[in-house]
């Protein structure tokens, strides 16, 4: 185990449900980076397994969406979800840095957006120690972290 996992396995432990929601959206973002990069470098396995990563990421994601408490916000999430998920699948097919590149700014911009829920949830404080003190989500129950970072 590198450094940088077990950096991030510490991280999620403890987390809030909006803390590990973000570390799920950083992982995807991640994922896709490294896609275009293996992109420009014509490795089709390297591109392909971090698309698939990032697949399992968002999938992730969409499932723990609380359908019932998150209403309308958590129907747009899963609607993002699968037009991500299906422009993944269309740059993968299309070998497109330029289609992965706006999956990552979408990504991207949801992302900065759970760090606002977290600002407002936690007063700018991230409660990694105390999971007792964490705030729910309104639209994500609990985020199942399984192998996200594998």
């Amino acid at each position: 185990m590198d450094a940088r996992t077990s950096y991030r396995e510490a991280a999620v432990r403890g987390a809030s449900p909006v803390r590990l929601v973000i570390c799920l959206y950083e992982q995807a973002i991640e994922d896709l980076r490294r896609a275009v990069l293996a992109l420009e470098k014509g490795d089709i396995e390297a591109r392909t397994c971090a698309i698939n990563h990032a697949l399992v990421v968002i999938g992730q994601l969409q499932g723990s969406l609380d359908r019932e408490r998150g209403g309308e916000v958590a129907g747009n999430l899963d609607r993002f979800y699968n037009i991500v998920r299906a422009g993944l699948a269309e740059a993968q097919v299309r070998q497109s840095a330029k289609i992965l590149e706006k999956q990552i700014s979408e990504l991207v911009l949801v992302y900065e957006a759970w760090l606002e829920v977290e600002r407002a949830t936690t007063g700018g404080v991230q409660p990694v120690s105390n999971p007792l003190q964490a705030a729910q989500s309104p639209s994500h129950t609990q985020t199942p972290v399984g192998d996200w970072n594998a």
